[in-house]
């Protein structure tokens, strides 16, 4: 990214306001700050980050086109009639499952910024894909989430069943994970690091460190990696 099109303190000054705000008559004479502030450089990240992100994983996208969330909210089936998001994200998915598969998420939110890295929300189908490659190829998923500094970077999270699906053994050393319906970590940052030039950096730094993980996620639900 280049210096002029880097995020900064504004891309945060505009959600917050957005937030306060979330209404048409304030964005429509605000809308030219968005696109400075928030969308040109973000678009300028999902370019940047591409080739990057092609070393990484080959079959994982990075398209300003595709992988930029929009900011207009769908609110024809929501209580939430607000027009607008209040952050602003990007997904890296992989070519053959879109925006509905595993991927790489960033998150840019105030006081919440962070990266994404698995699936989130599987159908039932895709999670038992993911749970039986976990349960039968034990040692490969050990070396996927053991790394240390894999471990001090990302936390688990997301949603898990109650119980041990009954095809199971309640022994396994990851029963745990194979109760998770949601394959997803997270690695946290500050506004301040998400400003900083070196931004980037981080994001590949953490894309890396996650490759492992991803990768058998991927190539659980049968895609290539």
């Amino acid at each position: 990214m280049t210096k002029e099109l880097r995020f900064t303190p504004r891309l945060f000054d505009f959600l917050r306001e957005l937030k306060a705000n979330n209404r048409r008559e304030w964005f429509d004479p605000n809308k030219q700050r968005y696109i400075d502030d928030v969308r040109d450089p973000l678009l300028a990240f999902i370019a940047a980050f591409g080739p990057r992100l092609g070393d990484i994983g080959p079959h994982l996208v990075a398209d300003p086109k595709r992988s930029m969330f929009r900011i207009y909210r769908d609110t024809r089936f929501s209580k939430d009639k607000t027009p607008y998001k209040t952050v602003a994200s990007a997904f890296f998915f992989h070519q053959d499952a879109g925006k509905e598969g595993a991927g790489v998420y960033l998150h840019l939110e105030p006081e919440g910024c962070f990266l994404g890295i698995g699936s989130w929300h599987p159908d039932p189908a895709t999670r038992t894909k993911i749970s039986d490659a976990i349960a039968k190829k034990t040692d490969a998923w050990r070396d996927a989430v053991s790394d240390r500094e894999f471990r001090k970077l990302f936390k688990m999270e997301g949603d898990s069943l109650a119980k041990l699906p009954k095809q199971y053994d309640l022994q396994h050393p990851f029963a745990e994970d194979l109760k998770r319906k949601d394959f997803i970590i997270v690695s946290y940052f500050s506004e301040r690091q998400a400003c900083a030039k070196d931004f980037i950096d981080r994001v590949d730094h953490l894309t890396q460190i996650a490759a492992p993980y991803l990768g058998f996620i991927i190539k659980a639900v049968g895609l290539k990696w």
